[in-house]
């Protein structure tokens, strides 16, 4: 009796099992030209985000550019190259450089796209919201060499605008592209300049997804602007300014390779010099790849506890993205 009560029950699993695949694969085909369209997206992460991870075994390795990552010994120990970094006389620098610049950026680079954003969707005046709007995007589009001739222009000792009207004031000019106590002022505030107005469009697309009747009930209950924006407009877009900051903290170790190793000198090495410039000085420009790539590891691994870090403190607040 019991035998048959277990072969029954075998029977109706196997039939359940047979149901839900043939129900599956029914949801899979009538869908299929979604999950077509999504081949080519899941084909770019495929080779060039997850298949490159393949890499990370060198950061293992002493590798030898002509024997190929898999012809390469073992490095021993296997944390060779990490505690390498680790010991270095420039570690404390370094963290700190990257850590005090990245924060800086989030930091003094999160309030002024909102408030632009928070401008251009005040304004009434639609052709001079566009012309706001075209100006502001353009600095994103130049390069950090451009950028830097700019500052150049504008900051150098000698011939820079700023302390040519500092000189005729009866002071002193500032070398403020050489000088560790206004360097970080400089890597900052051009940061701004460039990403202010593409950091808006982001602000500006949540806060048209806001529901109008809101806007319209507060001014029938006699709001005023002030107390729209702080009441419905803000929190309406509370959700995007976490999600921004949670993934700005992602990447708090990339302090911004490009900007800095453009605009920085020897002066300025104690309070400019990141990982990222010395990892490209004494990892890539003397072929030491197992360094580079231990470093790189060692920031994903800090990005990825902090970004489950600060999803997890989201959820307080129920804006968490997973």
């Amino acid at each position: 009796m019991r035998e048959q009560k277990a072969a029954a029950s075998g029977g109706l699993a196997a039939n359940r099992c047979r149901t839900g695949a043939s129900s599956l694969w029914k949801d899979i085909w009538s869908m299929k030209m979604l999950y077509i369209m999504m081949l080519p997206g899941l084909a770019f992460y495929a080779v060039y985000k997850y298949y490159p991870m393949y890499g990370i075994l060198i950061a293992f390795k002493d590798y030898n550019f002509g024997a190929g990552l898999l012809g390469s010994s073992w490095a021993d120990p296997w944390y060779k190259y990490f505690q390498q970094f680790v010991e270095s006389p420039y570690f404390t620098q370094l963290m700190t450089n990257t850590f005090v610049i990245s924060l800086y950026k989030i930091v003094f680079g999160t309030i002024p796209p909102i408030i632009m954003a928070l401008l251009l969707y005040e304004c009434r005046f639609k052709r001079f919201k566009s012309f706001i709007q075209t100006l502001s995007y353009m600095p994103h589009f130049l390069s950090w060499v451009i950028i830097y001739g700019i500052a150049l222009a504008f900051f150098s000792e000698t011939s820079g605008i700023v302390n040519k009207w500092i000189k005729e004031a009866g002071m002193n000019s500032i070398p403020f592209l050489t000088s560790t106590e206004w360097f970080r002022a400089v890597l900052i505030g051009s940061d701004i300049w460039k990403d202010i107005g593409w950091g808006a469009i982001i602000y500006l697309a949540a806060m048209s997804s806001i529901d109008a009747t809101l806007f319209e009930a507060a001014k029938v209950d006699g709001a005023g602007r002030f107390r729209v924006i702080w009441h419905i407009t803000l929190p309406g877009i509370r959700s995007v300014i976490i999600l921004l900051l949670i993934l700005k903290l992602g990447h708090i170790l990339d302090a911004g390779f490009e900007q800095i190793y453009i605009m920085y000198s020897v002066k300025v090495y104690p309070v400019a010099d990141i990982i990222d410039t010395w990892v490209f000085r004494t990892g890539l420009e003397q072929m030491n790849f197992s360094l580079a790539s231990a470093v790189g590891l060692f920031k994903s691994l800090i990005g990825l506890v902090l970004v489950i870090g600060s999803n997890q403190l989201a959820k307080k607040w129920g804006e968490n993205i997973w």
